[in-house]
């Protein structure tokens, strides 16, 4: 095993958390004095974002790639430059095509440097023993919104929106670039066996049926990523007003949604703990029932509910984190992980920008009956993981 776990979980945690909190997270506390001082609207900003969540998915396969290849301490170290340069460009942004242009290249950071690479970076050094790092960094990291949303208020309250992108940018050269960089190199990828030169048999293809099954699995793997990001996506976009629809005041919705994050990280010790003593795809397959159920509860019972709708969301949602990293280990195995990866993710990160668009709309046409959509699909996701063969 390369490398001592616990240092690198921990500064691979650490970096995971900046990337997140200053690219994932920044809308929600700049787009409104983004688009102030800009002239545009903030709907406007977010759709920029969006566009960085697409740029996310068509960068991710190459980040992946390259992981396979050449190691994460490579990838990320230069994935924190480009987040760097991304920030400060949207600094420095002047009107509307500047900073769609500095989101776009933000988007390039976040496919080459969010969970994916770091997952694809801890498959190149622990190979099929790396579920428990891939969970260390999840519990780290999942404390971005709670350290990036205060962050960054309070730098756009003493500097600025701008200099709070500059903040930022510097952070991702002084902590995160040295964080990187300090990851161990990954061992050099495995080379095939090949038979002796005087060997007259043939290689054999690969049978039909077994690419079929491959293709098979993977289609459902992906599907099943694009159902829970978009379902992650529009309550962490929505997630107030949706309990408001359902009845809640705005006060409550607002003390209710701050039980997600909490609720997240205890998912995450449940998956690092008891979890983690069964097969990645049983945990899955509860993870993916807990936001339906929560759905459920809310809409049969009422607003008193609200609570138990958020810890179920919450702690589902932090379990399918991880088992976006642990699933394909175990069901594809390490080999050309990091590229596999990104093909599998890149409509979960479409999925992702459509999000806030798509369920908003139907929060507008139905109010909280909108949350049988969102419910819909995750049983949708749930009956996808019933298909997929558990594999030791």
């Amino acid at each position: 095993m390369a490398g001592t776990p616990i240092r690198v979980v921990g500064a691979l945690g650490t970096a995971q958390t900046l990337a997140w909190a200053s690219s994932y997270y920044l809308p929600a506390m700049l787009a409104v004095p983004m688009a102030a001082d800009l002239g545009l609207s903030a709907p406007t900003v977010y759709a920029a974002f969006s566009g960085a969540m697409v740029a996310s998915a068509l960068a991710g396969p190459w980040a992946g790639r390259a992981i396979d290849r050449r190691g994460g301490h490579v990838v990320l170290s230069a994935t924190s430059l480009v987040f760097a340069l991304g920030l400060a460009a949207l600094g420095l942004a002047q009107g509307l095509w500047t900073m769609v242009a500095a989101w776009l290249l933000i988007g390039v950071a976040m496919g080459a440097g969010l969970y994916e690479a770091a997952f694809s970076c801890l498959v190149r050094l622990y190979g099929p023993q790396a579920r428990g790092a891939i969970t260390g960094i999840t519990l780290i990291a999942g404390f971005a919104s709670t350290v990036g949303w205060p962050l960054s208020a309070w730098m756009d309250l003493q500097f600025g929106w701008r200099g709070a992108c500059f903040g930022w940018a510097v952070l991702h050269l002084l902590v995160g670039l040295p964080l990187n960089a300090w990851l161990p190199r990954a061992p050099a990828p495995a080379k095939p066996d090949l038979p002796p030169a005087d060997d007259p048999r043939p290689e054999a293809p690969p049978p039909a049926a077994g690419a079929q099954r491959l293709g098979f699995t993977s289609a459902l793997l992906a599907f099943v990523f694009a159902a829970t990001w978009f379902i992650s996506t529009a309550m962490a976009t929505h997630l107030p007003r949706t309990l408001e629809a359902a009845g809640t005041t705005l006060a409550t919705a607002v003390a209710v949604g701050a039980l997600i994050g909490p609720a997240q990280v205890a998912g995450r010790l449940l998956e690092f703990g008891f979890l983690r003593r069964v097969h990645p795809l049983l945990s899955a397959r509860l993870a993916a029932l807990a936001h339906p159920a929560g759905v459920a509860v809310l809409l049969t019972a009422g607003p008193a509910a609200a609570p138990a709708f958020a810890i179920l969301h919450g702690a589902g949602n932090g379990i399918l984190t991880i088992a976006k990293g642990t699933l394909p280990l175990v069901l594809f195995g390490p080999r050309g992980y990091g590229e596999r990866q990104g093909w599998l993710m890149m409509p979960a990160r479409v999925a992702q920008a459509l999000a806030p668009l798509l369920f908003g709309l139907a929060l507008d046409a139905w109010g909280a009956q909108a949350l049988w959509l969102s419910g819909g699909i995750g049983l949708a996701a749930c009956g996808a993981l019933m298909v997929l063969r558990m594999r030791p």
